[in-house]
């Protein structure tokens, strides 16, 4: 049978495959007008159109003839396993217990059982051409190619939804020239295999909404408490937002960020002519509520985490895995309650809406974290998303910093009004106290010596030293910058404290400690590298001292452990729209961020208000049954005293460390 009459007896949805091939494989009739008009003159323009439409044809029949390998090399039992449930999560502490399952599929939903407009939401917003290409959209390609170019960046993919359903299916998420030309391959033998519908019923049912939901049918009982079968138009719109970015879109992290992306998606549904502008403007005028999950069990916080950082520790995986984690159980719902139950009584009085907390062991392992007062009211995870101001709980790589310049805890450091280029800081307290030990000002969180310290020490340094330790946001040079106005996470501040805890060692906060299959098989395991020394022992010991001050006489004396030593700062931004509490003993490091979301004002909250009084319970809950330890190097002899800094010395020294620190690279 000739190869055109093959193809048109062939099954109804090989049609399109077999029009490619028809065109490629023309016959005599075709070959001989080529050679006609290859044999007449041609302009410029009509040499590129007639070499470019080789090589298009060319193109076009290694494509085919790639599509025909994967056709015949592929496993039989490939479609059955097409259909299987994606992968579960399961989340285990240390001693066993249960933590959290995330992605469930809860339910299989046929294509059929849903509403036409959350369909249309999907195709309006990820692939409007979808029931008119062959798995790879030509148009859209090229469109996202131009905008590429102009961007200067990859803005746009050019996905089809078979497209993404064959890297869903079958690749690894890695962004190459290599892994594109399989997805295309892959996404045009899936159209040969399958009919529209069931490949948009198996996106559907199988694609990420975030969360840890995977397929449309659990993030609407994730996110709306209902059936996919029953949303309405404005939360159809939601989850078809989704798609583009879960994590960036998620309503349950960002709402507001989740709203705009569905009026987005509403337009272009209109745009389709696939929803009326009344329905549309009725959708805008009463947005999807996200409802707020029952049966809360204090884990949620660090689930959603975890859950979130699965994919940049193992890629994408194919089966269920059971991940190990390093929290404590009893200590993180008592945490939870905690923070809950102090912002519950006395938040609301003192103008402070949210907090989080965090602790960790002296190697780095989160053993709670807290990501706002309620989960319930909202899944904004503050500890690891939130970068807001320190305030005075910089201050402490301020200390350091000067310590490694030469100064010890004794050295004498004028209190004393501060003038740099118009910029007068102002200490808590007003007034000034004169010459005062560093030890003094440390526990008493004076910010003119602060003030003096960074710039004895050179700002460059200061800089320096909180980047060794762990700060990894950008922080800036400025004089302000010893009075901590570098926005920071909770997460990185209090990882940046462990090294005083722990002789001087800087560690990496982790969660995860193994990943292994359903079966057994360990797929992933952490690695206990050498931890590089952050700090100098003499100074470990001299930080100590002073930061051990701060809890017996100074601002953080109200988080004071009773029963054995500790050591931590205080920290409140101006206008009291942070505070904090960092401290630590031997055993663990905690830290304690008060505020609201928006960065308005609270009613004189400070750090050693109601932040100390969060850490000091924890910290009580933390370390039941276990036996004081010093801190370290409280034993070592003190640092050996130098003369005080004149003024004379500290400008020089200033000019120089200005000049040093043009030269050298911000942390």
């Amino acid at each position: 049978m000739p190869a055109r009459r093959a193809f048109r007896a062939a099954p109804k949805r090989k049609t399109r495959i077999g029009l490619i091939f028809g065109f490629l494989f023309g016959g005599p009739a075709k070959k001989r007008k080529r050679k006609a008009r290859a044999g007449r003159s041609r302009s410029v323009a009509g040499n590129v159109f007639y070499w470019g439409g080789v090589a298009g044809v060319w193109a076009a029949i290694i494509l085919a003839g790639m599509v025909a390998v994967v056709t015949v090399t592929m496993p039989p039992s490939t479609l059955a396993n097409i259909k299987k449930r994606p992968p579960n999560v399961t989340l285990v502490a240390s001693d066993g217990t249960v933590l959290a399952e995330r992605g469930l599929r809860r339910g299989y939903i046929r294509l059929t059982r849903m509403p036409p407009h959350l369909v249309n939401a999907v195709l309006a917003t990820e692939d409007r051409r979808f029931r008119s290409h062959f798995g790879v959209d030509p148009i859209g390609l090229i469109r996202a190619m131009a905008r590429n170019v102009l961007a200067g960046a990859v803005v746009e993919g050019g996905s089809t939804i078979t497209q993404q359903l064959a890297k869903n299916i079958f690749l690894t998420p890695e962004r190459t020239l290599t892994r594109k030309f399989q997805e295309v391959v892959l996404a045009l033998w899936l159209e040969t295999q399958l009919s529209k519908d069931e490949i948009l019923e198996l996106y559907l049912n199988r694609v990420y909404f975030g969360a840890g939901t995977y397929g449309v049918e659990a993030a609407s009982k994730r996110y709306f408490g209902k059936s996919a079968r029953n949303v309405s138009v404005a939360e159809a719109a939601l989850l078809a937002g989704l798609l583009k970015a879960p994590s960036r879109y998620a309503p349950t992290s960002s709402p507001r960020r989740a709203e705009e992306r569905a009026s987005v998606v509403l337009a272009n549904m209109v745009s389709a002519k696939l929803l009326s502008p009344e329905r549309a403007m009725a959708a805008l005028s009463e947005p999807a509520k996200v409802r707020s999950p029952d049966g809360l069990t204090g884990y949620e916080y660090a689930a959603d985490w975890v859950v979130e950082i699965l994919p940049g520790l193992l890629g994408e995986w194919k089966s269920d895995v059971i991940v190990e984690v390093t929290i404590n159980p009893a200590l993180q719902r008592r945490t939870q309650e905690l923070v809950n139950t102090v912002m519950t009584r006395q938040g609301a009085a003192r103008g402070a809406g949210q907090a989080s907390a965090l602790v960790l062991d002296t190697k780095g392992a989160i053993k709670a974290l807290v990501g706002g007062k309620s989960y319930k009211e909202s899944q904004y995870n503050r500890m690891v998303k939130s970068r807001r101001q320190p305030g005075s709980a910089f201050k402490p790589f301020v200390y350091l910093a000067a310590l490694e310049s030469g100064l010890t805890p004794d050295t004498l450091i004028d209190d004393g009004p501060v003038n740099i280029n118009g910029w007068r800081p102002r200490n808590y307290k007003k007034g000034f106290r004169g010459a005062i030990t560093m030890r003094e000002a440390l526990a008493q969180s004076i910010n003119t010596v602060a003030v003096r310290l960074t710039m004895e020490a050179g700002r460059w340094r200061v800089v320096r030293t909180a980047r060794r330790l762990g700060i990894e946001s950008d922080i800036h040079d400025n004089p302000s910058l010893a009075l901590g106005t570098a926005e920071v996470t909770l997460l990185e501040l209090v990882s940046a404290y462990v090294p005083f805890a722990n002789g001087g060692y800087r560690t990496v906060p982790h969660i995860v400690s193994r990943i292994r299959t359903a079966k057994g098989k360990v797929i992933y395991q952490r690695r206990t590298l050498g931890r590089p020394r952050a700090i100098a022992p003499v100074y470990v010991g001299a930080m100590n001292e002073m930061m051990r001050e701060v809890m017996t006489s100074g601002t953080g004396k109200s988080a004071a452990l009773a029963d054995r030593p500790s050591a931590g700062k205080t920290g409140t931004t101006q206008g009291f729209r942070d505070a904090w509490f960092v401290g630590y003993t031997a055993n663990y490091v905690a830290g304690v961020w008060v505020g609201n979301d928006d960065g308005s004002p609270m009613k004189k909250v400070t750090g050693g208000s109601l932040p100390a009084q969060i850490w000091k319970s924890v910290m009580t809950e933390a370390h039941r049954q276990k036996r004081p330890v010093p801190l370290p190097g409280t034993n070592m002899p003190a640092l050996v005293q130098r003369a005080p800094v004149t003024g004379e010395q500290q400008a020089k020294r200033t000019f120089f460390d200005r000049f040093l620190g043009a030269f050298t690279p911000n942390g």
